[in-house]
């Protein structure tokens, strides 16, 4: 299925953006890890969004996916992992899956980390984002999962299952992972192992690796005052775009996102 829209990251910018892209009579698909993964969730007590003092991150969240849920989004769990344009559609990789719509809005939070030595370098050469997509070609296989999240441990337990032996490292702060032609160890915690594949399992891909050719500045994404970036159809809204990392300046600019984004879906 084409949707007008898919938002990436379902947060507050990212349920604001869906759910005003409904109030515009357009489809939309909200991509994003599991709503107790957004750093939100874990906050006790939020007193300054407006006319709501007093609430926890989880209340907002449930509250606003509740919200965009019943204004008729869809919903799909994953990361997206690339993206590129062909003809007049978007098309991003969400795991092993494609989703394809004709605008996008990029509300994937702020993505920390930086690469780790020799990561670049053996992209596709033992080095893979996702477990699911590339899983079977380590059947037998010895590899290391590299997790910042409870779904990478589900990762993990997939690998398991499909018969590779899984070494897993939690949040690793420090890594190394050599090789010359392909993947042979990885060096993680003062800890070696030779294996023959890494999965490096972040919550979310830096914008500008995710949208190649993306315009950012000190690691935020430029944006218009639409919300707009650089590349036609995409916008961005929320902690991605910068300062103040506060709910209200996320849910505002998902609202302008969201209204941009349909209205170049239907031009």
């Amino acid at each position: 299925m084409t949707y007008d829209v898919l938002v990436v990251g379902g947060g507050p910018a990212g349920l604001s953006a869906a759910q005003n892209v409904r109030a515009r009579g357009k489809t939309v698909l909200v991509v994003s890890n599991p709503l107790e993964e957004n750093p939100l969730w874990k906050a006790e007590r939020v007193d300054n969004y407006l006319g709501l003092p007093g609430k926890s991150g989880a209340e907002l969240l449930t509250a606003f996916r509740r919200h965009a849920e019943a204004a008729g989004a869809d919903f799909q769990e994953g990361r997206a992992l690339s993206a590129l344009r062909s003809g007049e559609d978007w098309y991003v990789s969400v795991g092993n899956t494609m989703a394809q719509a004709k605008a996008v809005v990029l509300a994937a939070g702020v993505a920390r980390g930086k690469k780790f030595p020799g990561e670049a370098e053996l992209l596709g050469r033992g080095v893979s984002y996702c477990a699911t997509c590339d899983g079977m070609l380590y059947r037998g296989k010895k590899v290391a999962v590299l997790g910042w999240s409870p779904s990478a441990k589900k990762e993990a337990a997939f690998l398991e299952e499909i018969g590779c032996r899984v070494v897993y490292f939690g949040k690793p702060r420090d890594c190394v992972i050599h090789g010359t032609e392909h993947v042979e160890s990885v060096t993680c915690g003062g800890m070696t192992e030779a294996v023959e594949g890494v999965f490096l399992l972040r919550p979310a891909m830096a914008p500008g690796e995710l949208f190649p050719g993306l315009e950012t500045a000190g690691g935020f994404v430029t944006v218009d005052r639409n919300m707009a970036t650089n590349l036609p159809g995409v916008f961005a809204a929320g902690d991605c775009t910068g300062g103040p990392l506060q709910v209200s300046k996320a849910v505002g600019e998902g609202l302008t996102a969201g209204q941009k984004a349909a209205a170049f879906a239907a031009s």
